[in-house]
């Protein structure tokens, strides 16, 4: 197996693949962000009690979850531009299919294959623009590519808000949808003509021996990235973040339409626009911050990841508190820029602890572990939404980020030094 960290990877080159990725990951976040901003219109159309809608992310989040690692273990072994475009295509296929959902068992059921087929995607994503970046500006190019991610997720709420306040929020899916069979086949274009480096992690004589032992040798090889303390913690502290993410994410853009007696479209640009916009800037003063000081320190990276949930503990906890409109729109700034630390640096850092090899399975294992969790969020809040509510549920989370705090520190006192050293030999003896 080889390192794929050549100098020779351009600036240009690595910002057109990160803009062509970009669209993906954005149409990506669209498809999954956009029934969150219609749960009212729900209720009314499908009869969809709030336990069912709290399952729309719920079971979304579990199938993804599960399918993640699956999936990252394949982009370690096989081509990740053909699990990329598959995935695009399957889940635009899906997006339009929930657009004619006629039930709310058949709409869930559109929610868990989406899970599905979207958790290719991400492991596959993120492996190969981290193959093909120069390793001194992997986390700004990692940023940069999840700045889609917030795009999509204010784009989809707010569309799919606007299109359900006028009554075609099954046209909604489906536009989604087209807009993604559209873009399949010139990325596909694009990717072909990526060289090869980017698409494997390993030579055409380890792919033959992997799969050759594939049967016998499966099980060490996908348990051995958990003999990493360091990367053993960031499964537990990434869940601990996550879980309160989509607590917002969900629930958000309703408990505002509800409490403060806003239009849907309101609700959903108010419950997305300030704090992604705010998570933009800050995924890149955060990526800015670990890669300047990660060469004089080199836990930068995680303790950047540490500040991030030790700043956004209070705020999550604020957001479901205050009266005024106004402070809540500040509050949301506030946690969407220190959040962006955390989503930019999370893959880098633990990137800094697992070999080039493992990267796809690196981080479909920390996706399976945030959504297993996570997926917990939305449901809760839905069922107990009359008694404790989304405040309640984010005093919760707040405890939860603390606790994701200390754990980060005592991986930066204890183990990261000792797993940095053991990667970098490793690395160094291929």
């Amino acid at each position: 197996m080889r390192e794929h960290d050549s100098e020779e990877n351009t600036a240009a080159s690595t910002a057109f693949l990160v803009a062509w990725m970009w669209v993906a990951y954005f149409l990506n976040y669209c498809d999954r962000q956009a029934v969150f901003a219609m749960f009212k219109v729900l209720k009314t159309d499908l009869s969809m009690s709030e336990t069912q809608l709290g399952l729309t992310g719920a079971l979304f989040l579990w199938v993804y979850g599960i399918g993640c690692p699956i999936a990252g273990f394949l982009a370690d072994r096989f081509s990740k531009k053909m699990l990329i475009i598959g995935s695009l295509i399957v889940w635009s296929l899906v997006t339009i299919a929930t657009g004619l959902s006629v039930s709310a068992t058949m709409l869930l059921a559109m929610r868990a294959a989406m899970g599905v087929s979207e958790a290719l995607f991400m492991p596959a994503a993120i492996s190969m623009t981290t193959n093909s970046t120069a390793p001194k500006w992997r986390s700004r190019a990692v940023a940069s590519l999840t700045t889609a991610q917030i795009a999509g997720v204010i784009a989809g709420a707010s569309f799919g808000g606007w299109m359900a306040q006028q009554g075609h929020w099954r046209m909604a899916f489906i536009l989604l949808g087209l807009c993604g069979l559209a873009y399949a086949a010139p990325f596909a274009w694009y990717l072909s003509r990526l060289p090869i480096g980017a698409d494997r992690d390993e030579t055409a004589e380890d792919l033959r021996s992997d799969l050759a032992s594939f049967e016998t040798n499966s099980r060490p090889s996908l348990l051995s990235i958990f003999q990493v303390p360091t990367f053993r913690i960031l499964c537990a502290a990434f869940p601990l973040f996550v879980f309160g993410l989509w607590m917002i994410y969900s629930w958000l853009a309703n408990y505002i339409e509800e409490k403060f007696e806003l239009s849907t479209a309101q609700a959903a640009w108010i419950s997305t626009a300030y704090l992604q916009l705010a998570t933009i800037f800050g995924l890149f003063a955060g990526g800015y911050i670990a890669d300047r000081f990660r060469k004089k320190n080199r836990s930068a990276r995680m303790t950047v990841l540490l500040a991030s949930v030790g700043c956004c503990a209070p705020l999550l906890v604020a957001i479901g508190q205050v009266e005024n409109l106004d402070l809540l729109k500040f509050i949301l700034v506030a946690y969407g820029f220190f959040s962006g630390w955390m989503i930019g640096n999370i893959f880098p850092a633990a990137f800094e602890v697992v070999g080039s090899s493992r990267r796809g399975l690196a981080v479909g294992i920390l996706n399976f572990f945030g959504a297993a969790l996570s997926g917990f969020a939305p449901l809760m809040v839905g069922t107990w939404k009359k008694s404790y509510g989304l405040p309640g549920m984010l005093g919760v989370a707040g405890i939860a980020y603390a606790l994701a705090a200390v754990l980060l520190a005592l991986a930066i006192i204890f183990t990261l030094p000792k797993d940095q050293d053991a990667n970098a030999s490793t690395s160094a003896g291929r």
